[in-house]
């Protein structure tokens, strides 16, 4: 797709005129506007753009999407459901505290040389608003992404960086768990534990702890997180403590991604990464935890796919069937979405009007 040119669209903002691109978070310290992708696994792709300016995101227009019943998921209901046994008997062993289990979810495209990230973030803009949704478009570096993320991994404004986990998903309030409350509290830790080694001693604090946050057909439980970093620490110290975020890895985290490497099939890719923007000339960034994204994969065999992940923290407490249900309920109105049959929103309902 490489007649589409490089852009990223961000809080309001878009940005064009591809400078450079690198995998060194040290970039990110230096001077410019930068576009951030992060996979689960890794890879980091940092692009400098020369021209950022205001523009809204333009209304739904030209985008054919995958049909809702065309997506096939990297585990099924069964395989799923087995592997939540198994983390709660990797807590029963005393491994594991939680553990996030994902799937990634696949269709092909109907027309993969009119395909573009940026028509269906239109639609996720209009269908499913979120506070950090954005574009990422550099198809000749292999990434085309959509974002309608819900979660915020880290703003940094100057030395004070801030990170907004989510653990505790329901259709209302009223279906929120004490397990989800726990579930919560540990990530809550977690973060802390990551910001605190980059951050000054007795800096890092928890301003909001479980607020129940409202999105298109569901609420989540959200807690806020905040330190100040080190003089000695950038960017790249930033990531290198805190990546991939604890919201979907799980506690402790080595563990935890020990037993995910077991238990999916596959790299998630941008899923559970980080999309967002840094601007090194005021020192100032926010970087989304990579859930409720879609990406398009040109190179998958058989012809271009999108895709779309989507996953669960697993307890002591969990119960395998909701949690599968957990996981359809976070894919089934991003996917009517983005198969172009636009509904309006309504925040109060699980279903579009």
């Amino acid at each position: 797709m490489s007649h589409l040119a490089p852009l990223a669209r961000f809080g309001g903002r878009v940005a064009t005129d591809l400078r450079d691109v690198t995998d060194d978070p040290a970039a990110l310290e230096s001077t410019g506007f930068w576009a951030v992708v992060a996979d689960f696994e890794g890879r980091l792709v940092c692009a400098r753009f020369g021209d950022v300016r205001p523009a809204p995101v333009p209304p739904p227009g030209r985008w054919r999407g995958p049909a809702p019943h065309e997506w096939t998921s990297s585990l099924g209901r069964a395989a799923y459901t087995a592997g939540v046994r198994r983390v709660r008997e990797h807590i029963a062993a005393g491994e594991v505290y939680q553990a996030n289990l994902c799937r990634v979810l696949s269709a092909p495209l109907p027309d993969p040389d009119a395909a573009d990230v940026d028509a269906l973030a239109a639609h996720l803009a209009a269908g499913n608003p979120a506070p950090h949704a954005g574009t990422v478009r550099l198809p000749a570096h292999g990434v085309e992404i959509a974002t309608a993320s819900p979660e915020l991994y880290l703003r940094r404004a100057g030395r004070t960086v801030t990170s907004g986990p989510i653990k505790g998903t329901g259709r209302t309030a009223a279906d929120l768990l004490e397990k989800d409350h726990a579930e919560n509290v540990m990530i809550v830790d977690l973060v802390r534990n990551d910001l605190g080694r980059v951050c000054e001693t007795g800096s890092v604090t928890v301003p909001g702890l479980c607020t129940v946050e409202q999105h298109p057909g569901l609420v989540h439980l959200v807690s806020t997180v905040r330190g100040r970093l080190r003089e000695d620490a950038g960017w790249p110290e930033l990531l290198a403590a805190t990546f991939p975020p604890g919201s979907v890895t799980g506690a402790p985290k080595a563990s935890a991604l020990r037993i995910i490497s077991a238990l999916e099939n596959g790299p998630r890719g941008p899923y559970c990464g980080g999309v967002g923007w840094v601007d090194a000339d005021r020192g100032t960034g926010e970087i989304a935890v990579g859930i409720r994204t879609f990406w398009i994969d040109r190179a998958a065999p058989g012809g271009p796919q999108l895709r779309f992940g989507t996953g669960a923290g697993i307890t002591w407490g969990s119960d395998p069937q909701r949690e599968w249900e957990e996981t359809e309920l976070k894919a089934s109105r991003l996917l009517r979405v983005a198969s172009g049959a636009h509904q309006p929103t309504d925040l109060a309902e699980g279903t579009p009007r």
